[in-house]
Order: structure tokens, then C-alpha cells, then sequence
């Protein structure tokens, strides 16, 4: 049984649909949806008792085993209307966590889910519990006065402690991982996008991988990172990352902080939109709320307005008054498209790239091996004394880490002019 109340300045019809879609996604079965309208929630039962009262009878109508509010419930409330209805009452925020708990495959979204799920019960203990009193006293009764109730919550604190202690261990392996990958220059860029706008059907896309892809709301909760290659033999690192949604708990931002990290420490966003969405403009100032939530917001972005084949539009490009790439209109599902977006995300490298020249002594055949390997060498000749002489496109973590190489003397950049010794700056 489906709940969803309208305020003024909702748009109810979409936000039903979504609510529609979460629970699909969590595996329930629909059998009505009850619709209201209040100018503002009710303290006791959020929805008000005349509602509440006409949820009773839907319930008992269609014999439904659960009832799905799509509004955040405090403890109170949520108890109040299981009493009203006789059935179980589940708010937006347990529906989504239940959502991912299902999704998560790796140890860390496992624990970031579980995390979340404790803070969340943590308040509604009490509905579990109001039957018992405290401890028996009496000869050979008597316990330590402490409650069910209470010994339930202290197990639920060592709980997160311990989960906390486990995830401090996991970030902080991520942020050796993201420290080895900043050793070598190789930018990453992360896809975002509201829930079910295509991002891993692109990831597939482009990197020929298999990553889980469904039409359905967080198909994919834990980060898959890929290398690929674009055109001008540059390199890139592409992850995909979980869907964002309107009002995402609080509690999943906290927990999944280390993974939407990835995110904020990229070099370029892909904010992808479902073109064949109606309200694809608010999914996207969604998008953007979360990004700022988790400080991603400087992130350089180019919009990818995906499934055009669904719409019958073109793929194209749109550029800014600079001439750098913005937008892109393609379609993962056929693949129309997709070299626009490689050749922009190349042309975006070049744009921040410039080409030095370098003179490496024939002694220097490791350094020289690395740089085929890790930079783009744009031109390359071998003089009569051995030589070799590169034009090779630096970007400044190109740069930074070529001076860190043991091997490599400032010596061997030279001006572009005349052959001389270059100073040792971009």
C-alpha cells in the first residue's frame, strides 16, 4: 500500500511514480496507492487521523502486509499508524535503505549499508520492545536494572563502533588506492546522474565491461572503475558511481561519504540526464543539491543528455563561448553518439594539455620506455648520436610526475625554439 500526501507547490504525479519505482525496486507488489492532501504533516500519524483511518480500510481492503509512506516519519508517528492500520509501515528513508541493502556486493557497501540502517533504528527501538518491563526482581531474579530496551541500544552503540573502526580501515585503504593512482598521471572522471538515467549502461558502454545494468532505481550502489583509452592515445579513469534521488537520506550521504569521495576528488564530472524524462530538469537540480552536499560542486562538468533513441533526437554537441564542449546528446543503449562524447572528453584533455620537447641520452632508455607507457608522445625522431628527441603533450600532473621520476635531469627539456636547456616550470 503506497501513501503519499501533497503539499502545496508538490508535484505529485512524479513523485508517486517514483515512489512506484522504489518499491518495484525493493521487490513489493502495488496494490493501491492512497493520495491526500494537507497543508502540513500531522504531529501524531503525519498523514492525519481521516486518512489514516481511510489507509486502515485500504489495507484491510486489499489485505496488504505492508504499508509504504513516501515521507520521512519520526519513531512516533511511524508507531502510531502501525497501531491505526494493524500492519507494518515503512517511511522513504527504511524503504531506500532496504533498497540498497539488497544492492550492496562489496565489504564496504555492506558496511556503509548496515551503518546507515542501525542509525536509522537506533530511534525506533522502542516499538520492538514496549512489552517488556524492566528485569524480575526476587530471589534469583534480580538483574542489573537495565531494560531490554536498553541493552538493545547499547549493543546497537558497540555495533557502530565497531562498524566505524571497520570503515575507517576500508577509507583508508581507498585513500592509499587514490594516492597510488594520483602517482601516475592518469585523470579520472566519474559519472553522475539521478537513479536509472543510463550512467552504467554508458560505463558499458565505453569501457566493454559488464557492469549490473537494469531499469530500475539504484541498480548500481558500489563504485566500478575502469581505464579506456581515448582518441590521441590519451588515457582516462572512468568510475561509475551510485544514483543520486530527490530528498536522499542524510543517513546514506554520512555513510557512503568514502564512496562519494571518488566524486569529489575527480578531474571532470559526466552529469548524465535521462533525455525522455519529463522532469529531467528537476532530476538535475537534484544532482546538483547532492554534489554541493558532498562538496563536489567545482567539479568541471560536461551534461550528457543520454537515451536520445528514445526521443528520435541527434547526437550533437554544444559548446560554450570558449569553444570547450558542454553538452552531449547520445544513446548508450545503440551507441549513437558515443564518439562525440570520446573525442570530447580527448579535446578537453588537449585543451589543458601543452607540448615540450625533450632530449634524452641513449642512457635513459627506462625513462624513455615510461613515457611511451604513462604520457602521449606526439612526435619522436632518434638524432645521429642516439638521442632520442620527443614533443611530448604535458598536462601538470604529467608534468609533476615526470619530475619525480629518479632518472630524469631538468637537462632533458629544451626550447621549443632553439634546442637549449629549458627552465624547470610549465
Amino acid at each position: 500500500m503506497l501513501v503519499h500526501l501533497c503539499f502545496p507547490g508538490s508535484d505529485a504525479e512524479n513523485e508517486v511514480g517514483e515512489l512506484k519505482l522504489l518499491a518495484q525496486s525493493a521487490g513489493a507488489e502495488v496494490c493501491e496507492v492512497v493520495l491526500g492532501n494537507r497543508q502540513r504533516p500531522d504531529a501524531a500519524t503525519y498523514l492525519g487521523k481521516g486518512k489514516a483511518d481511510e489507509v486502515r480500510a485500504a489495507v484491510a481492503r486489499q489485505e496488504a502486509d505492508l504499508v509504504l509512506v513516501n515521507h520521512d516519519l519520526s519513531p512516533a508517528q511511524e508507531r502510531n499508524l502501525e497501531k491505526i492500520t494493524d500492519s507494518r509501515v515503512l517511511d522513504r528513508t527504511g524503504l531506500i535503505l532496504d533498497i540498497f541493502a539488497q544492492r550492496a556486493r562489496s565489504h564496504e557497501g555492506k558496511l556503509q549499508v548496515e551503518l546507515a540502517q542501525l542509525d536509522h533504528l537506533a530511534s525506533r527501538l522502542v516499538r520492538g520492545w514496549t512489552h517488556l518491563e524492566r528485569q524480575k526482581g526476587g530471589i534469583g531474579l534480580r538483574g542489573p536494572g537495565e531494560t531490554q530496551l536498553e541493552s538493545d541500544r547499547r549493543l546497537i552503540r558497540e555495533r557502530v563502533k565497531h562498524l566505524n573502526r571497520r570503515l575507517d580501515k576500508v577509507r583508508g585503504q581507498r585513500e592509499g588506492r587514490r594516492r597510488a593512482r594520483n602517482k601516475i598521471p592518469i585523470p579520472t572522471v566519474s559519472l553522475v546522474g539521478y537513479t536509472n538515467a543510463g550512467k552504467s549502461s554508458l560505463f558499458n558502454r565505453l569501457t566493454g565491461a559488464q557492469v549490473y545494468a537494469a531499469d530500475q532505481l539504484f541498480a548500481t550502489l558500489d563504485p566500478t572503475m575502469r581505464r579506456i583509452e581515448l582518441p590521441g592515445r590519451a588515457s582516462i579513469i572512468l568510475a561509475d558511481t551510485v544514483g543520486f534521488i530527490r530528498h536522499l537520506p542524510h543517513k546514506l550521504v554520512e555513510a557512503f561519504k568514502s564512496t562519494l569521495e571518488e566524486v569529489a576528488e575527480a578531474d571532470l564530472l559526466l552529469h548524465v540526464v535521462d533525455t525522455a524524462h519529463p522532469e529531467r530538469r528537476d532530476q538535475a537540480q537534484q544532482v546538483d543539491e547532492v554534489l554541493a552536499e558532498i562538496h563536489a560542486e567545482h567539479v568541471e562538468r560536461i551534461t550528457v543528455f543520454n537515451k536520445i533513441d528514445v526521443v528520435n533526437e541527434l547526437p550533437r554537441v554544444e559548446r560554450d563561448a570558449s569553444g570547450a564542449v558542454r553538452k552531449v546528446w547520445l544513446s548508450a543503449a545503440t551507441g549513437a553518439g558515443v564518439p562525440l562524447l570520446l573525442e570530447a572528453l580527448a579535446e578537453h584533455y588537449r585543451r589543458h594539455r601543452i607540448t615540450r620537447r625533450l632530449l634524452l641520452p641513449t642512457a635513459a632508455g627506462r625513462l624513455h620506455a615510461l613515457i611511451h607507457a604513462r604520457l602521449h608522445v606526439a612526435d619522436e625522431s632518434v638524432l645521429p648520436g642516439g638521442q632520442w628527441q620527443m614533443e611530448v603533450e604535458l598536462g601538470q600532473s604529467d608534468f609533476d610526475w615526470l619530475m619525480q621520476q629518479a632518472d630524469f635531469c631538468p637537462e632533458y627539456l629544451v626550447r621549443a625554439q632553439s634546442g637549449e636547456p629549458a627552465e624547470t616550470a610549465l
